[in-house]
């Protein structure tokens, strides 16, 4: 029997992981490889290739040393490595992004033309994008519905392991022009990668955080979400593996389910509607007027540093910088700003997450921007706009987060809630607000209603 080829992708792992159950169906000997795309690499900061690069060295680790990675563009490595090892069939996660449909087409014509074959068994997500259709076949624009459908469609247990059976084609007899080494910038993180780190902070969080977690993750001070986000984005742990130790009749693990629900909505929304990328989802919001000549540049740059002079945005936009991390509730308002404080447009806030974020996942961040510029699915009434010192006060109520990320907040004048209005003062060497928050809602407010 010929050997088969693993190609690993957003799928990090061993352990309920379908195509390795395809890959070695049948007794066969299994070359397990990762490419590094360097298309990709350019878009990803350090931060998202530290946390790649760990979790491919542990991945190899686990497979005994065995894991073969090597650099190029996909369409030209995987034949080359199938005709290497005398392989016709290249077995895979399914990827629904626009930018992997477009490669593994690519990847399957070239395969094509050799005799060999591109097979997809399973996806990133519970429930795969195109499953979840109203009755007609039509794709959901809303999440409510979705997601009572989706839960009618379900999804399967998790895979068998195979891990232990699996007869892994030794890298190491190949041609040296194919082996690269895992990336590895030299960066520091505040999570640790791979496969092992995902189920023992799955664990740690099942038991110390699951239960408050519904009424918690609103609260940046406090240690109340799941940092599972980034383990999702490369896979080192499935949805599903976590999705079967809930038990969804209660509050939190309820509340949860919904997240994930989230995540497949929003992948099936780009899936369908792949211009909505970079685009306007709803195209009635190409109209809006936003500001892109001077002194939108400043702004920005003051809004990428954490020098708005509005503590709960700095906090949250030092902490990216800092960490490569934001909490959700946090990214809200920061996303709020730029769009409806700075009338920056979307996009430029989108770009600089993705290229800052070790959980940056094209769906969910493009279409989290366009919820609060109002022009996604599901978005954000356009009269809405955070008042980010009221957002302050409410879900950080003691300041603990704004004083972790803005130490020039963390002196004893400015006590409890007192560091969201400044009330001791504004300490030397922090901004004065960039812009006049009533002043900018009244702007935008103006700008979405000419657009209808």
């Amino acid at each position: 029997m010929p050997p088969t080829l693993l190609w690993f992708r957003r799928d990090l792992r061993l352990r309920d992981l379908p195509p390795l159950l395809e890959a070695a169906a049948d007794g066969a000997d299994v070359l397990g490889c990762f490419v590094l795309d360097p298309r990709l690499e350019q878009s990803s900061g350090p931060r998202r290739l530290q946390f790649l690069g760990d979790s491919l060295r542990e991945l190899s680790d686990a497979m005994g040393g065995r894991l073969l990675i090597t650099r190029g563009r996909p369409e030209k490595r995987i034949p080359l490595l199938c005709k290497e090892i005398g392989a016709s069939d290249v077995h895979i996660s399914a990827d629904f992004s626009p930018f992997g449909v477009r490669r593994d087409e690519a990847v399957a014509a070239a395969l094509a033309e050799m005799g060999a074959q591109l097979r997809a068994t399973g996806s990133p997500y519970l429930v795969s994008p195109g499953r979840v259709t109203k009755d007609d076949g039509t794709p959901y624009k809303v999440f409510t519905p979705y997601v009572a459908r989706w839960r009618e469609v379900g999804w399967r247990s998790p895979a068998p392991s195979a891990e232990a059976s699996v007869s892994w084609v030794d890298p190491a007899g190949l041609a040296s022009k194919f082996l690269v080494g895992a990336p590895d910038p030299g960066t520091d993180l505040d999570l640790a990668a791979g496969e092992s780190a995902a189920l023992d902070r799955w664990a740690e969080f099942l038991d110390s955080g699951m239960a408050d977690y519904a009424e918690d993750r609103n609260r940046p001070d406090k240690p109340g979400i799941s940092r599972m986000s980034a383990h999702l984005k490369f896979g080192t742990i499935h949805p599903r593996t976590m999705a079967a130790d809930l038990n969804v009749r209660a509050t939190g693990p309820g509340a949860y389910l919904r997240e994930l629900a989230f995540r497949d909505f929003y992948a099936a929304v780009l899936h369908e509607w792949p211009d909505s990328a970079w685009g306007n989802w709803n195209r009635k919001f190409d109209a809006i007027e936003v500001d892109e000549g001077p002194p939108a540049g400043d702004l920005f740059e003051a809004w990428k540093q954490g020098r708005t002079g509005y503590p709960i945005v700095d906090a949250g936009m030092r902490q990216l910088r800092d960490s490569g991390f934001m909490h959700n509730r946090v990214r809200m308002i920061v996303a709020s700003f730029l769009v409806k404080d700075l009338h920056l447009p979307w996009q430029w806030g989108a770009r600089w997450f993705l290229e800052q974020l070790v959980d940056g996942d094209m769906a969910s961040n493009q279409h989290g921007w366009q919820w609060c510029a109002g022009s996604g699915t599901d978005a954000a009434p356009y009269f809405r706009v955070f008042n980010p010192t009221a957002q302050g006060q409410k879900f950080d109520p003691a300041g603990d987060y704004v004083r972790r990320w803005v130490p020039e907040l963390a002196g004893p004048e400015l006590a409890g809630a007192d560091v969201h209005t400044l009330k001791g003062g504004r300490p030397a060497g922090y901004p004065e607000p960039i812009v006049e928050h009533a002043a900018e809602r009244a702007e935008a407010l103006r700008r979405y209603g000419q657009i209808g």
